[in-house]
């Protein structure tokens, strides 16, 4: 592996967690270096933010491929073009194959908009608010073959008000994404947190050992 690991982004739209990715690993002591960021829809206005940025881009548009298999195998070619050693993903929005899972088991992280296991799979915001819970947030966790099932890195928790609704709720939990995925990528692209037997093992004396990743945000 580099003095700095080199990670990839996936995403399929705007990429808001990917600018603040790309802007943690400008900083000189950051551990992860942004070497490619890839999409599966060419017009993601997150490519062109990436361009921008002197970031390496690529599309590999699943509509292009015959099945699923096909366009992993395809993405999964590009990733290894670009000496890619970790993914991140960044609202991209396909459901990977448990092959293409496996093959970057351990190197692969997902930040998800609830406070994992509650509320998988979409919608997120409703379904907290429904749920009537006080507490809501963000996870993340390295990717398994179910859907946001894998061993949580870190997360982060913000207070459902009273007054809340999906777009202020979804609003303050994005501030915490933002802060939290930077933070938990340095965790694993720096060897500090690993996943070893289905769980996450931290080096010692690491934040996130000590518990300051598990950020509440409630004041």
């Amino acid at each position: 592996m580099s003095a700095r690991a080199k990670v990839a982004v996936l995403i399929s739209g705007r990429g808001s967690n990917m600018a603040t990715l790309l802007e943690a690993a400008q900083r000189p002591d950051y551990p992860a270096e942004i070497v490619l960021v890839a999409s599966n829809r060419p017009s993601a206005l997150g490519l062109a933010r990436a361009a921008e940025a002197g970031i390496a881009t690529e599309a590999v548009d699943h509509r292009a491929y015959p099945d699923r298999a096909a366009f992993e195998r395809a993405l999964d070619a590009a990733l290894r073009r670009h000496g890619v050693e970790f993914l991140v993903l960044a609202g991209f929005m396909r459901v990977l194959t448990p092959w293409f899972v496996e093959a970057w088991a351990g190197r692969m992280l997902n930040i998800h908009p609830s406070l994992l296991p509650l509320f998988r799979g979409t919608h997120t915001h409703a379904q907290a608010l429904a749920a009537g819970v006080r507490v809501h947030g963000c996870t993340v966790h390295f990717v398994v073959p179910e859907l946001d099932a894998g061993p949580i890195v870190a997360q982060a928790a913000v207070p459902v008000l009273p007054e809340d609704d999906e777009d202020s709720l979804s609003a303050r939990v994005l501030v915490q994404e933002h802060r939290l995925y930077p933070a938990a990528l340095a965790l694993v692209a720096s060897g500090r947190a690993r996943l070893d037997g289905g769980r996450v093992v931290f080096a010692p004396g690491s934040a996130a050992a000590e518990g300051a990743l598990v950020a509440p945000a409630l004041g």
